[in-house]
């Protein structure tokens, strides 16, 4: 081997050296913030598993509301296995946990990708990185106070509650409300009575928190993608009806089979749809502004310009 190919080896050898070094580093700082992150979620998770019953109180309480409407005096959910409340409780402490953790993540994730990022790209980005819990919450509670409720009024109307409790309580129908009918014991037909199950109630509303949660990020994915130059508010409003399309088979999807729950989330999210086509137009107003001042478009002009295809038809495209 010459000593010229014996120099290039030892360039490309030192280049190699020298490009590992940030590697190893980038490593070292992403296993920092893993483990910051990782004991965030484990402090998250005792803490909510301290104050995991009161929040399985409040998550059940749109049913328990609901119950005592229907004529029950004593609202009351049971599990079947030794080991199923347990397990229900760590599941709560699962979600809230990772919900009280997620500040301290989002901060974890934000020092590990900022020192890439451009100035620009930091002001445009830490927006969202804040509006995104917000929404989310904005989506959960809107689906603990109004859509829990009228689901639960759908799926218990059909049952007369009522009268189910009267009977069981036969021993005790003076303290029975005046609303409630006392069904005279029978030996014909088979009594159909609600015995709710606790991980089944709490399941039914964590889908629906979640449901509605992830929803209302919407406005916040699509505005981004607007600041990103990925989609613009003619194209969205263009493609209006297979939104609504789409956001029908989601409202069947995520939601339990009752019309009037799908409706709900077919509204909200159309609204919010909505929301986000004109949260677009600002950022793009805003771009446009930027562009001018810098001379890099005119007064007339605009960031998407109609122009005929070879077909006649009008396309819009980025000037």
């Amino acid at each position: 081997m010459s000593e010229a190919e014996d120099e290039v080896e030892a360039e490309a050898e030192d280049e190699v050296e020298r490009s590992s070094a940030p590697l190893l580093e980038h490593l070292a700082e992403l296993r920092t913030r893993l483990v910051r992150s990782v004991l965030a979620l484990v402090v998250g998770i005792v803490a909510a598993f301290a104050v995991s019953e009161p929040i399985l109180q409040f998550l059940l309480a749109p049913i328990e509301a609901t119950l005592r409407e229907l004529g029950d005096p004593s609202p009351t959910l049971q599990y079947t296995s030794p080991q199923e409340y347990l397990f229900t409780l760590f599941r709560i402490s699962m979600v809230f946990g990772f919900a009280l953790a997620f500040p301290v993540i989002g901060h974890q994730m934000w020092r590990f990708v900022a020192p890439g990022l451009y100035r620009t790209e930091k002001s445009a980005f830490l927006p969202f990185l804040i509006a995104s819990p917000i929404m989310f919450l904005l989506g959960a509670t809107f689906a603990q106070y109004i859509v829990t409720p009228l689901a639960m009024n759908f799926f218990l109307g059909f049952a007369d509650v009522s009268s189910i409790f009267a009977n069981l309580l036969s021993g005790t129908l003076e303290n029975l409300p005046d609303s409630a009918a006392v069904v005279p014991e029978t030996e014909e037909g088979v009594r159909v009575t609600f015995f709710g199950k606790v991980n089944e109630s709490l399941d039914i509303t964590l889908k629906f928190i979640m449901a509605f949660g992830l929803c209302f990020q919407l406005p916040v994915l699509l505005t981004l993608m607007g600041k990103a130059g990925l989609v613009s508010a003619r194209g969205l409003a263009q493609v209006r009806k297979y939104a609504m399309v789409g956001i029908l088979v989601l409202a069947a999807l995520v939601t339990p089979p009752d019309v009037i729950t799908q409706m709900i989330l077919f509204v909200v999210v159309y609204g919010l749809y909505e929301i986000s086509i004109q949260l677009v137009k600002l950022v793009e107003k805003k771009r446009v502004e930027k562009l001018r001042e810098e001379g890099i478009l005119g007064e007339d002009e605009d960031l998407y310009s109609e122009f005929e295809d070879d077909d006649g038809r009008e396309e819009d495209v980025k000037a």
